[in-house]
């Protein structure tokens, strides 16, 4: 029996409902608006580089412009509903969720302590009880306040000091609870002390098949189609073999059935999804036609492998590239208009300057970029000024490109 398809545009249309970005980007965002959306994200990935904003700033905005970090900041410091904890990397993530990382800090605590016994983190046990200490008498504390003493070396996570590295353990294991961030920088507590007893109490933790369930339930109806590698990696929680069992029970059991994704290239897919897929309300959907501008770890666009069988967007993050060897630039944003990534810009925020300045953009193979999408891109950049805190958007000469076709 052949098994169902799912069209290109279809499937676009459903992931982009899924992520929250074919409804209007408009209304409010602040406390549980705010809270809404990033439970229907799941999580929201945290990161440091701010050429315009923090990719959780950007990530949000993209939904909601009328976003500021500071909505993000009360929900997290002042209303303690969210917690800051691992996923495929950093993230916020709702406090609701807290009992399901049990065995994600479990898993975390046995991994590292056999990770980081040896080499450049080595030493770290001896100071778990003396940071301990520290917190119990002082309270909330980062590693600037432990371990003044120990030997540093260029202050990168590859040369954490000890007392760091046990801040660190302990957070990952659960002992202690990040429960702000100042210029970035994390200050922990005991967990005991600030997360209710409701979320951590030994009643709250769920079994792990309980956990497992959930983990998988929950990704494949936040990607609305998945492989199981895909679902594993959604949360970062569960192993590949255990999502494979899942999707296997969920099969049997008629939760879940195979269809056949048609990819950007027309190439098909076999990929898993809940019945009926193919009659989604998400497909009749229009996504707003409005330009907008995504960060590289949003969550529509983080898995890029996907992101190329999807929309046939062709993306690595050139951070790491040496200057001399990238195609685009440092920290290039994709814009999303519809159901389309229609280009990348590489543009940064000079805050002493006042500016937004854009270096240069490139249109995706395909489209046209004629005066109606530099209107729309002037319009989205006033929007991402305010982000950005600056007055005024500036484009160097030459900033418009040639189509954007290189494979990475």
């Amino acid at each position: 029996m052949a098994r169902p398809a799912l069209f290109n545009r279809a499937a676009r249309r459903i992931f982009l409902d899924r992520h929250a970005l074919s409804d209007p980007p408009q209304g409010e965002v602040s406390g549980t608006a705010l809270l809404d959306i990033i439970k229907r994200l799941g999580f929201v990935q945290l990161d440091s580089i701010n050429t315009v904003a923090r990719a959780h700033d950007l990530i949000l905005f993209a939904r909601k412009p009328r976003y500021r970090p500071g909505d993000l900041k009360k929900l997290y410091e002042r209303d303690g509903a969210l917690f800051e904890h691992w996923t495929h990397d950093a993230a916020m993530i709702p406090m609701v969720y807290y009992p399901m990382w049990q065995l994600r800090r479990e898993r975390d605590g046995a991994r590292l302590l056999g990770h980081w016994r040896d080499g450049r983190r080595a030493g770290f046990e001896a100071q778990i009880e003396s940071v301990m200490d520290h917190i119990r008498a002082h309270g909330p504390t980062g590693s600037s306040d432990v371990g003044r003493s120990e030997k540093r070396g260029s202050g990168g996570w590859w040369d954490w000091h000890p007392s760091k590295t046990a801040l660190e353990y302990l957070w990952r294991s659960g002992v202690l609870h990040v429960v702000r961030r100042e210029g970035f920088r994390k200050r922990y507590d005991l967990t005991e002390r600030v997360v209710d007893a409701r979320h951590r109490g030994a009643d709250a933790a769920p079994d792990r098949a309980e956990t497992i369930d959930w983990c998988c339930a929950g990704a494949l109806d936040r990607l609305g189609f998945a492989t199981s590698g895909e679902i594993a990696a959604f949360w970062a929680h569960v192993t590949a073999a255990e999502s494979r069992e899942w999707c296997a029970a969920a099969l049997a059991r008629g939760e879940i059935e195979e269809i056949d994704l048609i990819t950007a290239d027309g190439t098909r897919r076999r990929v898993l999804a809940r019945p009926g897929l193919a009659d989604d309300p998400a497909i009749n959907i229009s996504p707003p036609s409005r330009l907008r501008v995504l960060s590289p770890f949003d969550p529509a666009l983080r898995d890029r492998k996907r992101a190329r069988a999807l929309f046939g967007f062709d993306y690595r993050i050139e951070v790491f590239v040496p200057e001399a060897q990238r195609v685009y630039g440092y920290y290039v944003f994709p814009l999303l208009q519809g159901d389309r990534i229609v280009g990348r810009i590489d543009m940064k925020a000079f805050r002493a300057e006042d500016c937004l300045r854009v270096r240069a953009l490139w249109p995706e193979r395909g489209v046209v970029w004629g005066k109606g999408s530099v209107a729309a891109l002037r319009a989205e950049l006033e929007r991402v000024r305010r982000l950005a805190d600056v007055s005024r958007v500036e484009f160097e000469s030459g900033w418009l490109r040639d189509a954007a076709t290189h494979r990475f």
